[in-house]
């Protein structure tokens, strides 16, 4: 397994981005270029990664490809379709998205998002963003989710057999689908259900942690990796299990600092279970 999150120093080529990502003491990475990037430039950090022995987790299509807007949906599915290629070209592990939502902002909690109809456009999005590029060596992701598909294991089941595409993969975010009293106490469970229905899918993680706050009445918070309840020593034990490019990607903290004391914790974690990052 490879812990990685963002770099945080200016970078104009592959050895300054090398540079970075050592400095952290990392050996997995964003993707370091957009998707406008000149071909021989993805080509030269996809040769520096591969050579440097990185693994590119992930390429970000965050967008709405459900939009009710026909204008936000139609550029949606462009940039997932533009991210997907760059995921292709740079040998990234994913491209990763959200499904969207029904809501107004892009991905807020709907009443319709739960419905047969919303079920079935993710399945036409994800096809039509799959079919357009065709790849062969990536895969295209739905990060889980509280209020959209995929939401559980049995819901990304359902998309895996209804989307019906070998380029459709899993991207997981436990702290994404802890999302009431339950599953909070009882995450471990959930995660290890989670990755023993779909390890086969899954390509990368996101790694954070989350707090049930003492008041009335359900305050449940995103925090810092090893402040939460989060049961982290099973978490890297099961996905160390499915092979050593299994991505775990920081993120969503407020600084540098706060990066690197997240990844001290993870990696005391992992010593601790005798998994090397």
């Amino acid at each position: 397994m490879r812990l990685g999150g963002p770099v945080f120093d200016q970078y104009k080529d592959p050895e300054e981005w090398l540079a970075s990502i050592r400095k952290e003491g990392h050996t997995a990475a964003y993707c370091p270029v957009g998707a406008d990037a000149d071909y021989s430039l993805v080509k030269a950090y996809a040769e520096a990664a591969e050579a440097n022995d990185i693994r590119i987790a992930e390429c970000g299509a965050w967008s709405n490809p459900i939009s009710d807007d026909p204008e936000e949906r139609r550029q949606a599915l462009k940039k997932c379709k533009d991210a997907l290629l760059l995921a292709e070209r740079i040998g990234a592990g994913c491209c990763v998205n959200i499904a969207g939502s029904r809501s107004a902002q892009w991905d807020g909690p709907d009443p319709r998002n739960y419905s047969k109809k919303t079920f079935d456009m993710i399945v036409e999005s994800v096809r039509e963003i799959i079919d357009a590029v065709k790849p062969e060596r990536t895969f295209y992701t739905l990060e889980t989710m509280p209020w959209i598909y995929p939401f559980s294991a049995d819901s990304y089941l359902e998309l895996i057999k209804a989307v019906d595409r070998q380029a459709f993969a899993v991207h997981f975010d436990p702290v994404n689908i802890v999302s009431g009293v339950a599953n909070y106490y009882e995450n471990g469970a959930m995660i290890k259900d989670f990755i023993v229905k779909l390890g086969p899918w899954i390509k990368s993680c996101h790694c954070k942690d989350i707090s049930l706050a003492p008041r009335l009445t359900v305050h449940l918070d995103e925090v810092m990796p090893g402040q939460g309840n989060l049961e982290y020593p099973l978490l890297i034990r099961a996905l160390s299990a499915l092979g050593k490019d299994i991505t775990l990607m920081l993120e969503h903290l407020k600084s540098p600092e706060e990066y690197r004391k997240a990844a001290a914790f993870i990696r005391k974690t992992a010593e601790k279970e005798s998994i090397k990052l």
